[in-house]
């Protein structure tokens, strides 16, 4: 069987964020970067004016221009090409509005946000970032960002991500003929067969869901006079950053190396004939739009047998909240623990046997090798950031708050239920990921917009 790259679930947008790439995702956080920054015209200030109107809402001239500045500074710092201002200001516009457009859904959708919650996130921000709250807050300050703009972009975000889940990716079916079918395609070759993988990268012209004739056809020539730049020698990746709609734009279109299944059939008939280094010689016409597609290499690769997984080997201790025990407390109780873990009065393993509330306890918390998918997102994301013989700050979880150590990360091959619940959550993600945009774009649509970005004051 070919080797599936299953891999632990990356921690949420909001717990992987660096300082940098958190300035580029915000919208009010960034403008609050971008006022605090050294040079910020202070003495005069252009009056303001609406550049967009999105439903009942609308988007500054102001804002929008700090988020461009913003954006310029990571590209220059990341080494990345910058577009002309005219190209960079429609690209971060969009994007704003696209932004927009989720929060006002999540709003009708009555979808909140706690304080609980909020405050749970900026602890993983914090943690993430290898600072206490306090310590990232004063990072931030001396930024120039204050603490409740920083707070209210993290609550954004985070309304993004349960929007999305209740519009998209609880409605995601994989049924049981989909997963025979995707374990048949790993099975497909001799024992030691290594699978084909393609590295592809493409330039996505989009058109909206009901597309007139016109605009078809002028994303059609759009696309064309991209493939024929790429013809002439043009840079693929600049020409991907600068005007692609899809997915990979920041990364130069570039959709890294995949096997046959993993590739959209539209991409996989166009380039398995190809040599690495040539581009398909027509444009593409596909559901999202026209693509302009390059086939940068392709190899042999894989492992010959099996599904090889990531595990992680785990134990935890964990305090149950209820029954006179406060949210606070437990977590308190396990710093506390934890401190003493640390400076060597007693074991993990002695504490859990003692205090944790788990079936695990009697085997000082440990929970065994762990695969992708196993235990809950919560708990998923903390064990993905740790390290051999790291423990965690206290993780709060439906069950309380978990204190974890990881003990060792290995890859094993995995068959029969795991191998089908991994190959479940494959095809789930893949569907989801496609669905969500495809939803963008019929609520991009849907909704009243009103660009004014070139219009005269």
């Amino acid at each position: 069987m070919k080797r599936i790259r299953a891999q632990w679930a990356p921690a949420s947008l909001l717990s992987c964020l660096c300082l940098g790439l958190w300035l580029v995702t915000g919208g009010a956080f960034a403008q609050a970067v971008g006022a605090g920054s050294a040079d910020q015209p202070s003495a005069s200030k252009p009056v303001d004016s609406i550049v967009a109107v999105v439903n009942d809402a609308v988007i500054t001239r102001n804002q929008l221009d700090a988020r461009v500045k913003e954006t310029k500074r990571q590209l220059t710092l990341q080494g990345r090409p910058v577009p002309d201002d005219e190209t960079l200001q429609q690209q971060v516009l969009d994007q704003m509005i696209l932004i927009d457009v989720q929060l006002q859904r999540a709003k009708d959708d009555g979808i909140t946000v706690s304080d609980a919650d909020l405050s749970q996130a900026i602890q993983r921000v914090a943690a993430d970032n290898k600072m206490s709250v306090d310590q990232y807050r004063q990072r931030l300050a001396s930024m120039g960002v204050s603490w409740p703009v920083f707070r209210n972009e993290v609550r954004e975000q985070m309304l993004i991500a349960r929007v999305r889940e209740a519009e998209v990716d609880s409605k995601v079916e994989v049924s049981q003929s989909e997963i025979d079918a995707y374990l048949a395609g790993q099975n497909n070759g001799q024992a030691n067969d290594k699978p084909t993988e393609y590295h592809v990268a493409q330039i996505v012209i989009g058109v909206p869901a009901n597309a007139t004739a016109e605009q078809m056809s002028q994303a059609k020539r759009k696309a064309e006079d991209l493939l024929a730049q790429v013809k002439s020698g043009a840079d693929f990746a600049t020409l991907a950053e600068k005007y692609s709609d899809g997915e990979a734009a920041a990364k130069g279109g570039d959709l890294g190396y995949r096997i046959a299944e993993r590739l959209p059939d539209l991409l996989l008939d166009a380039v398995k004939n190809l040599k690495g280094g040539e581009v398909v010689p027509q444009v593409l016409q596909g559901k999202d739009g026209f693509h302009v597609v390059k086939l940068l290499d392709v190899r042999q690769g894989g492992a010959p047998t099996g599904m090889l997984v990531p595990q992680i080997h785990a134990r935890h201790i964990l305090i149950k909240i209820g029954n006179g025990v406060t949210a606070e407390q437990a977590r308190e109780q396990l710093l506390e623990i934890k401190h003493k873990i640390e400076a060597g009065d007693g074991t993990f393993a002695e504490y859990a046997k003692k205090y944790s509330a788990d079936g695990s306890a009697s085997q000082g918390g440990d929970l065994g090798w762990l695969s992708p998918g196993e235990t809950v997102p919560a708990f998923e994301r903390a064990l993905s950031t740790l390290k051999d013989g790291q423990i965690s700050d206290p993780v709060r979880t439906q069950f309380g708050y978990h204190l974890i150590q990881v003990l060792g990360h290995r890859e094993e091959r995995v068959t029969g239920d795991q191998e089908r619940n991994l190959a479940l959550q494959e095809i789930r993600a893949r569907k989801a990921e496609a669905a969500y945009r495809n939803w963008l774009l019929q609520l991009r649509d849907s909704a009243y917009v009103d660009n004014r970005l070139h219009q005269p004051n």
